[in-house]
């Protein structure tokens, strides 16, 4: 009796990929690997997905619309673009290495359009220039994706050296500054011994380096602002 082939569909595809991404990340993902998981043969996930590419998209497409979902736009543009900020990094930090899928990802899926129109929304009643306003929004999605990144990989790399050696990471880094003198490392190693560097992917983090970036996106509207009163 021939074995029946199980039944697929691209809500099952896409679920296994992200069981897969989280498993052992994008290095390792593949299309064999997800087709093994799945019980089918390569082949028939080319029916659903033509190359990983077009995977990559459906699933940031996802993750996009996901975030539109969660996200409100409500109060002026500052208020907006705090609550995308804090939508995208809390949907990203959700979904392993959808920070990378994006990145990886052109906008040729609609809730990626969506999503990217949404926030161009959210600065659209602001006096900046239009190419000055497209520069907001990759600020704020440069800085909120490198800041789940690095929070993401910092963990993976604790992670792989506790399974390679018994010692923890803060002990090695703690003979290493005592091997360098005050000029070399002196800041750092106070720094390092205050626990400051226990903060990096915190919430007090996280919204420090928003209200960096946001109080230059206002400091820039005053100039310009005071630039046309002057013209006048």
């Amino acid at each position: 009796m021939k074995k029946q082939q199980p039944q697929i569909s691209e809500e099952k595809i896409l679920e296994a990929s992200w069981e897969l991404l989280g498993e052992d990340g994008i290095e390792k993902f593949s299309l064999r690997r997800l087709a093994d998981r799945l019980g089918i043969q390569a082949p028939s996930l080319y029916w659903y997905f033509k190359s990983k590419q077009k995977l990559y998209q459906r699933l940031a497409n996802q993750v996009s619309k996901i975030i539109l979902e969660e996200f409100h736009s409500e109060g002026d543009w500052k208020e907006q673009l705090t609550g995308l900020a804090a939508a995208i990094r809390s949907v990203l930090s959700r979904y392993p290495c959808s920070t990378q899928l994006m990145m990886m990802t052109l906008p040729h899926e609609p809730d990626i359009i969506r999503f990217t129109n949404k926030m161009l929304l959210c600065v659209e009643d602001t006096p900046l220039a239009q190419e000055q306003k497209m520069q907001v929004v990759t600020t704020l999605m440069n800085y909120v994706f490198n800041f789940v990144l690095d929070h993401y990989q910092h963990e993976r790399n604790v992670s792989a050296i506790l399974k390679e050696q018994a010692e923890l990471p803060g002990d090695e880094m703690i003979r290493l500054l005592d091997s360098m003198s005050e000029e070399e490392a002196g800041l750092f190693r106070r720094m390092f011994d205050s626990g400051l560097f226990e903060l990096m992917g915190t919430d007090r983090a996280f919204e420090f380096g928003l209200k960096l970036i946001l109080l230059g996106i206002e400091q820039v509207i005053q100039e310009q602002g005071q630039q046309e009163e002057q013209k006048r």
